[in-house]
């Protein structure tokens, strides 16, 4: 099945972060993690720390990224619903039991917020890190 312009450009911003997060020190562990009730991105950790970290891709038009050169108006949380934090929360407390995490385990929520400038050939990444899910 031919992958939509959608998933190209989530695809895009996952391969980004995961190189991003790696050039930053992270080991990636996992990506795409899936479950019928939700994904995890990517999985990560830093400092015995794990990184569940959301990716939120976006393809930028030439006018918009010329004027909003580094203004940051896009809010990649405003884009995640309560269903989104219901189904991540899930999928996290599935991730952490199938790995058989213990439970005194260290992890965090992070936002990548991708934004992508085709025409310019850029893209620029924004971390918002240790989000809390108000599920």
């Amino acid at each position: 099945m031919p992958q939509t312009e959608k998933q190209k450009t989530g695809n895009l911003g996952e391969e980004l972060t995961a190189s991003f997060l790696e050039g930053k020190g992270y080991k990636i562990i996992e990506r795409n993690y899936r479950k019928k009730w939700g994904e995890i991105d990517i999985v990560a950790e830093l400092d015995g720390v794990l990184h569940f970290v959301e990716v939120k891709a976006l393809t930028v038009r030439p006018s918009y990224a010329k004027a909003s050169e580094g203004k940051d108006e896009y809010l990649p949380e405003a884009n995640i619903r309560l269903w989104k934090k219901q189904r991540l929360s899930r999928a996290i407390r599935t991730y952490l039991l199938d790995r058989k995490m213990p439970d005194e385990t260290d992890f965090q929520i992070d936002i990548a917020a991708v934004f992508l400038d085709f025409g310019r050939k850029k893209a620029r990444i924004r971390m918002l890190e240790n989000v809390i899910l108000d599920t």
